[in-house]
């Protein structure tokens, strides 16, 4: 059921529509350029008995990465910092370098074997490689 209202040429509201709007396009540009800085870019890939993971983290430090792996859920941490000098008379005019934490979390159809999961980071990369737990036998239970 839609609701009805009554048109009042006087109201300010279509003049804050039209401001609403107006910056509309810009409001989706800033979050969108936010939104691809703080993503961590991936490729999976699997085999029968591993997946393996290949995560873009340019410019974080080995130390500032955390990886869990909890059944097939597996979680990936990361914290950028940069340090910003800035001499005296100096003014910044545009930064775009990003600074901050992201996360990627994702789930594999197989638990995966955290005992001899491996990491690797070189480059940027983040290499994981992610032994599918074997599958346990079913037991049949004996109806008494």
């Amino acid at each position: 059921m839609s609701n009805l209202t009554r048109y009042d040429p006087f109201s300010m509201e279509p003049v804050s529509d039209l401001f609403q709007g107006l910056f509309r396009p810009m409001r989706g540009m800033l979050a969108a350029e936010e939104s691809e800085l703080s993503a961590i870019k991936l490729d999976l890939t699997e085999s029968e008995k591993a997946y393996t993971v290949k995560a873009e983290l340019p410019g974080v430090d080995k130390k500032d990465i955390d990886v869990k792996i909890d059944g097939n859920v597996v979680s990936i941490h990361a914290k950028v910092e940069r340090k910003t000098e800035q001499k005296e008379g100096e003014r910044v005019i545009r930064r775009e370098r990003y600074s901050g934490s992201f996360a990627r979390t994702f789930s594999l159809a197989s638990d995966i074997d955290e005992t001899t999961a491996n990491a690797q980071y070189q480059d940027g990369v983040l290499s994981l490689t992610l032994p599918k737990k074997a599958a346990a036998e079913q037991k049949r239970l004996q109806i008494q």
